[in-house]
């Protein structure tokens, strides 16, 4: 049986749509399913989705909902894949984090606040991971002013620059 025709079965009244392009398989879900359904695509045998390869987010700049949340995920025993997405409105631009499935979504949950703005409830240190703590805004959100200046601040770490001998 093929993976989409499993994952409707077995997720019915849960997928709120779903697709295969270029077999690539695709579901989306609504926030409040996530993390019941993201549990069983691991732990049940017959998707053995072990592996978070990577999170992601899309900005739908004038469209609502605004975002959308993908993640990608394969079975190392199964040889499959398939893309879970989940789409939040600007206003309430969250999900539960994924980390106690996953440990790599601590790091890729961190980028997506990071750059798009969108928070991770529980996760254990949402912070910037990309751009510096003083940095304001959310760079790839499609309405973030290429030209802004950020504040200058002084260079904390002297690994990232060995030779300044002040």
């Amino acid at each position: 049986m093929e993976l989409l025709s499993k994952a409707e079965s077995a997720f019915s009244g849960k997928i709120v749509e779903s697709h295969t392009h270029h077999d690539n398989a695709t579901i989306v879900l609504e926030r409040a399913d996530l993390i019941e359904v993201l549990t069983r695509l691991r732990d049940d045998p017959e998707f053995a989705l072990n592996m978070l390869v990577d999170l992601s987010a899309v900005d739908f700049f004038g469209q609502e909902p605004r975002f959308e949340v993908v993640y990608h995920l394969y079975s190392l025993r199964l040889n499959h894949r398939l893309r879970v997405k989940v789409r939040v409105a600007e206003d309430e631009a969250w999900l539960p984090s994924v980390t106690a499935l996953w440990k790599a979504a601590n790091w890729l949950e961190r980028e997506v606040w990071d750059m798009f703005g969108v928070s991770f409830r529980d996760h254990p240190k949402l912070t910037r991971i990309l751009m510096y703590e003083e940095f304001q805004g959310h760079p790839l959100r499609k309405d973030y002013p290429v030209a802004k200046r950020q504040p200058l601040v002084e260079e904390r770490d002297p690994i990232a620059n060995p030779w300044n001998k002040k």
